[in-house]
């Protein structure tokens, strides 16, 4: 009975032995698993025979490296993730390591806020974090998936270190419709420094500029107000009125149209703000333009100065119309024809006339014949 136990105890030791080797094997298939965040890849140095192998992100199959010692992840973010290789077709073995490596988060940048504004701006900004080191320093990046932009501009506290950062002209054909993140790294000597990020479209943070008025005038009887906005980023766009007629209380409404025209306005004051049609409510608030005040009451109310604009071109145009017919016609010897010669009494004494001269080569040789009249008169 003894001979049975002795061989299963011999058994377990056996396979602990061999168990122990494979975990303690001093040439594994993979070494130095690491992260390169410049290339975005999972990378590690190979050995032996393995053909296979599967990448992992958070205990999720990401992809297979085949015959290459690398896995491309993408964008990298803030948030702490374990990456795992395990070989697939070879000796079986897993590594598995954090990234980004851990630090106390409350030495991260708090309170990162970004907006776009007066059409191609970037500005952003963001808070110490409560537990930062007295010399960390923060920098920031515009990252999207193919391109990073460091930021150009920075803005600092009384004490050195960076909370502001602010992009003067965004030029970001095409990429202006894709996602981006705004991400702040943080960095002291003598600890880790979380970084913090957010991720947007560049439409949902913008504050929508002012409309600039383009055209306004008004009489009795009826006002006239056109406006523009200008948006990289933006395209369905609606706008917000607060008109106050007189002493009436403001009211508001809202139209999708460039402009605006009021019936026997009297005085009033308007003023505009632009707003995304789509997605408003999930959007910081536009830019009020300056108020406008038109005296629509007044007799001597101003004329549009576009009017002039369209009226002057068509005065020149009419000018040469007619001295092009004067030429053709002329009118000079219509309006004011010349004095008649006035024949002499010849021969009779009864009769006392006078007579308007017609010359009949004269009249053929004028394109536009004048009736000339004879009149006669008694003695």
């Amino acid at each position: 009975m003894a001979l049975p136990w002795l061989a299963v105890l011999l058994t377990l030791i056996c396979c602990s032995m061999t168990t122990d080797h494979a975990i303690s094997d001093p040439d594994p298939p993979i070494k130095n698993l690491r992260i390169d965040p410049e290339r975005k890849r999972l990378v590690w140095d190979q050995h032996g025979n393995v053909s296979e192998i599967g990448c992992y992100v958070n205990s999720k199959i990401l992809r297979k490296a085949i015959e290459k010692p690398y896995c491309s992840l993408g964008d990298l973010s803030c948030e702490v993730k374990n990456y795992t290789v395990k070989v697939i077709k070879g000796q079986p073995f897993s590594a598995w390591i954090q990234y980004p490596k851990q630090g106390n988060p409350l030495a991260a940048a708090d309170n990162l806020t970004c907006r776009v504004h007066d059409v191609d701006q970037l500005s952003c900004s963001w808070a110490v974090g409560e537990e930062a080191p007295a010399n960390v320093q923060y920098h920031f990046y515009l990252k999207h998936p193919l391109k990073t932009w460091p930021c150009p501009k920075y803005m600092q506290n009384q004490q050195g270190v960076n909370v502001q950062c602010h992009f003067d002209s965004l030029s970001l054909q095409p990429e202006r419709q894709t996602p981006f993140r705004f991400l702040v790294n943080g960095t002291s000597g003598g600890s880790k420094i979380p970084c913090r990020q957010m991720t947007h479209r560049l439409e949902e943070i913008e504050i929508l500029a002012a409309p600039n008025i383009t055209k306004k005038w008004c009489n009795e009887n009826y006002s006239f107000m056109e406006w523009e906005v200008r948006s990289l980023f933006t395209e369905d766009i609606k706008y917000e009125l607060e008109i106050q007629k007189g002493t009436d209380l403001a009211y508001k409404e809202e139209t999708e149209l460039k402009v605006l025209g009021l019936r026997n306005p009297g005085p009033y004051t308007v003023k505009i703000k632009a707003m995304d049609s789509l997605f408003f409510e999930r959007r910081p608030a536009g830019q009020w333009s300056a108020p406008q005040h038109l005296d629509c009451g007044r007799k001597d109310a101003s004329f549009p100065i576009w009017l002039v604009y369209l009226l002057a071109p068509l005065g020149a145009l009419l000018l040469v119309g007619l001295v092009f017919l004067c030429r053709r016609w002329p009118l000079m010897q219509k309006l004011f024809p010349r004095v008649p010669h006035v024949k002499d009494p010849v021969g009779d004494s009864f009769q006392n006339e006078r007579m308007m001269a017609w010359d009949p080569e004269q009249q053929s040789q004028e394109e536009c014949p004048v009736v000339r009249v004879q009149v006669l008169g008694e003695t």
